[in-house]
């Protein structure tokens, strides 16, 4: 009975390591609708919300105060003052929940963690932005589709 405990379980997926099996999950490609954004835009979260039975979708509107990680670990951080009071919350890129992320002004920023926005009040936490118009994301977006071909 000693030898057949010691027996390992057999991989069943055909797969020789447990590193292999991360590989060929981790590179499938993000198939849905983001807007390229970076530290300090002011972004549009769709995120799904489930009550109950019912699923809905609410929309989270904030600050982006940074990007991290990379591959399939790749997260942002949206903050937004919500009553007065400073929200953050972590979304990762490929999260279920994460419908898709809208990009509504740039900001000018010189750094790409922007944690100092935390510690500022008032008119003195605004950062200076550029709007993005939805004709300007569109004529980008056939740009790169030019570009490509």
């Amino acid at each position: 009975m000693a030898k057949a405990a010691s027996k390992k379980a057999k991989n069943t997926l055909g797969e020789k390591t447990g590193k292999q099996l991360i590989r060929r999950l981790t590179a499938k490609p993000i198939t849905k609708q983001m807007d390229t954004f970076s530290s300090g835009d002011t972004v549009n979260v769709y995120v799904k919300v489930k009550e109950g039975e019912k699923e809905r979708t609410q929309v989270y509107k904030g600050v982006v105060i940074k990007i991290q990680g990379s591959g399939s670990a790749k997260a942002f951080t949206v903050r937004k003052i919500s009553s007065g009071v400073g929200v953050e919350r972590t979304f990762p890129f490929r999260s279920p929940l994460v419908e898709r992320v809208e990009k509504l002004s740039t900001g000018k920023v010189r750094r790409a963690k922007l944690y100092y926005l935390r510690d500022l009040d008032g008119k003195s936490a605004r950062i200076e932005s550029e709007l993005v118009t939805a004709s300007a994301a569109t004529s980008a977006k056939t740009s790169a589709k030019t570009t490509e071909a």
